[in-house]
């Protein structure tokens, strides 16, 4: 028996707290009971070898007979104690009792089978519990995932939304520049003055400034380059439905970058 089931076995017989105590330090410093961590492991079930130890302890506790027997009785029933004494320590605790030893019954067999039953029951309920605790840490590991993936996925539709921005934004700036290039375009026109030769007047500096233009980045490839003005010269020919002077403007700009790459 160690500390925590000896301090359980006197509060069963009805012993105070302050005496519990006080007892089970003196039971401890003589060697009658052991101290074990709680919830060390236990080779068996029983606390108690047989009655006449029970009964042995509980005298030495003071508890009556009265209520030492009740204790001895039912932590029999309930397995806690291995068999039935000789009836020696039982005759000291009850003098006046002719045949003290038949006052403790050992339990039947449909006691043992209900207490097996019992044990089994207990048993499956806590196997439930750890089922049921498993289950709870698996749903919050679960939600906490689900949260994690919104969350990702918030993160990248706001990237998105971002870059459509900037990609409008640099369509509507192109769109301004072209419209820019082609208001000048037809106002030296009115004023009668010749429309200068963007391969005599454009700069050096300025001449690789097509990729600007078509609001490509200015890694984009020379493919890339013609691809865009091929789509932007069907976009604007008169027979699609463009306008004449834009698509003129766009040949140009066309032909003078073909021209570059053949230099």
């Amino acid at each position: 028996m160690n500390t925590d089931q000896a301090f359980d076995f006197l509060k069963a017989a009805g012993v105070s707290d302050d005496i519990c105590v006080e007892t089970v330090r003196r039971w401890l410093r003589e060697r009658k009971i052991k101290y074990e961590a709680k919830g060390a492991f236990q080779q068996t079930d029983y606390i108690l070898q047989d009655t006449d130890q029970a009964i042995n302890l509980l005298n030495d506790a003071g508890v009556s007979a009265s209520m030492g027997i009740q204790v001895v009785q039912r932590w029999l029933y309930e397995g806690k104690i291995q068999k039935v004494g000789n009836g020696n320590q039982l005759t000291e605790y009850i003098s006046n009792v002719k045949n003290p030893k038949h006052l403790i019954k050992p339990p039947s067999e449909q006691d043992k089978l209900i207490r097996e039953l019992k044990a089994k029951v207990k048993v499956q309920d806590d196997h439930i519990k750890e089922l049921e605790e498993l289950h709870k840490s698996s749903v919050k590991t679960i939600i906490q995932q689900r949260n994690k993936l919104q969350k990702e996925i918030l993160n990248l539709e706001l990237e998105k939304n971002e870059l459509q921005k900037e990609m409008r934004k640099v369509l509507k700036e192109n769109i301004e520049l072209n419209s820019e290039l082609l208001y000048l375009k037809e106002k030296l026109s009115k004023q009668g003055k010749k429309v200068p030769d963007r391969a005599q007047t454009t700069p050096p500096a300025q001449r690789l400034d097509f990729r600007q233009k078509l609001g490509l980045s200015k890694t984009a490839s020379e493919k890339e380059v013609l691809t865009r003005y091929k789509k932007l010269l069907k976009i604007t020919h008169p027979d699609q439905g463009g306008n004449a002077v834009v698509f003129h403007y766009v040949k140009t700009d066309y032909d003078q970058f073909k021209n570059s790459l053949q230099e």
